[in-house]
């Protein structure tokens, strides 16, 4: 996620790799070329004058240019919602991964340093497991450089979040059957043990249900024939003017749309996309400092 102050104005003059003007660059100046060729057409060749038909049209890019503007920010406002979900239901993560921490350090003996190790590792190794699970890798992330046969391999065909959720109740239980935590003290644990399940989901629910696709190409449809129009109706009134007009609407319209495409998917590697890998080790830090 790129880090940047809001308040200060010279960020306009910043071109990242996420940039829209640079993804778009080709087709502006294929839309400048067309709008050329329009304009030369109607002007030169054809030798046309300004007339009501051509206010007719203006009219009607006029009315059609509220209606896409009411689409567009429907489409960014649903896309910033799925975004900002995504940012909660992280938050949650690093919270309740702390929560659990912050309990067992209170239940279990300074010197079970046997079961603080386990926990440190497979409490911090869901965020990581999650971020994978999330980016499609189904590489296992490795705990430690020395073996640890209390914590058996993961099979990576199936659900690893699933696999790290069952690890950690299985062994509150196991800790419960010892008598070494309490009744009370496991219903105290429940919680934050199974808000993992329910983070995992809510996540999978944005990654593997994106926008409606007739939704998504009716916007694209719709951006493209407005601006293919639209040097037919400003030729004859704005003139060769006409071509830096029509680039200009077409990189606003296009951008709002590339700016929701990226962000509606916020669990990718993409420059706006969540800093899973630092919430991750950040989660890590802080349960090792606890247990």
């Amino acid at each position: 996620m790129i880090s940047y102050n809001p308040k200060v104005w010279l960020n306009i003059f910043r071109f990242h790799k996420a940039d829209t003007f640079r993804q778009l660059l080709p087709l502006m100046l294929a839309i400048g070329l067309f709008s050329w060729g329009i304009v030369y057409l109607e002007q030169e060749y054809l030798q046309l004058s300004a007339n009501s038909y051509a206010k007719n049209l203006t009219t009607m890019h006029s009315l059609l240019g509220f209606a896409i503007s009411m689409l567009l920010v429907f489409r960014t406002n649903t896309a910033y919602d799925r975004w900002w979900e995504g940012r909660k239901s992280w938050g949650a993560l690093v919270n309740n991964s702390r929560n659990l921490s912050i309990k067992l350090n209170s239940i279990l003996h300074a010197d079970d340093e046997k079961n603080r190790s386990f926990f440190r590792k497979c409490i911090s190794l869901f965020g990581f497991e999650l971020k994978d699970h999330l980016q499609n890798e189904r590489t296992r992330l490795a705990l430690d450089s020395t073996p640890h046969p209390e914590i058996p391999d993961f099979d990576t065909k199936k659900h690893i979040p699933n696999q790290v959720a069952g690890l950690l109740m299985n062994k509150i239980n196991l800790l419960y059957r010892d008598q070494a935590i309490t009744g009370y003290q496991l219903l105290m644990l429940n919680a934050e043990l199974q808000s993992f399940l329910d983070i995992c989901g809510a996540c999978e629910r944005i990654k593997n249900t994106p926008i409606p696709f007739s939704y998504s190409a009716f916007i694209k449809k719709f951006i493209f024939f407005y601006v293919i129009t639209l040097p037919i109706g400003f030729a004859l009134t704005l003139g060769y003017f006409t071509i830096p007009v029509v680039i200009f609407v077409f990189y606003v319209l296009a951008s709002l749309e590339l700016i929701a495409e990226e962000i509606e998917d916020p669990f990718g590697k993409d420059d706006n996309d969540l800093p899973m890998q630092r919430m991750c080790e950040n989660i890590r830090k802080n349960v090792y400092e606890i247990l």
